[in-house]
C-alpha cells in the first residue's frame, strides 16, 4: 500500500467507530492519485465533520503527503447506498411564522 493510502487509513480508522468497514481504493491517472473512501453509513458524519471541516482538513493533509511524494492526491468520499440526501428547508422563516398565525 502506498504512503498516501496508509496515511488515510490510519487517520480514518482513528476517527470512526467501525474501523473494519473502512475501505480505500487507490487509482492513478494523468490527473494524479484518487483515493476513494468507503465507511460505515453511521460513521459518515464523523468523517465529514461539522460543515465538512474534517473532510477539508483530511484533504489538505493528503495534499501535503502527495507533495512529499511528487504527486497530486485527491479524496473522494463515497456516499453510502440507501441513504437519502438531506432535504433543504421547504419554507422560509416568514412562511412558517405566517402558518403559526401569531
Amino acid at each position: 500500500m502506498e504512503k498516501d493510502a496508509q496515511f488515510l487509513e490510519y487517520v480514518i480508522k482513528a476517527l470512526v467507530d467501525n474501523p473494519d468497514a473502512v475501505k480505500i481504493k487507490r487509482t492513478v491517472d494523468e490527473m494524479g492519485v484518487l483515493l476513494t473512501l468507503d465507511v460505515d453509513p453511521l460513521d459518515m458524519g464523523k468523517v465529514i465533520g461539522r460543515e465538512g471541516n474534517t473532510a477539508k482538513s483530511i484533504r489538505s493533509l493528503l495534499r501535503i503527503v502527495g507533495m512529499k511524494n511528487n504527486s497530486r492526491v485527491n479524496l473522494k468520499i463515497s456516499e453510502p447506498e440507501g441513504v437519502a440526501p438531506t432535504q433543504k428547508a421547504s419554507k422560509t422563516v416568514d412562511e412558517v411564522m405566517a402558518d403559526l398565525k401569531l
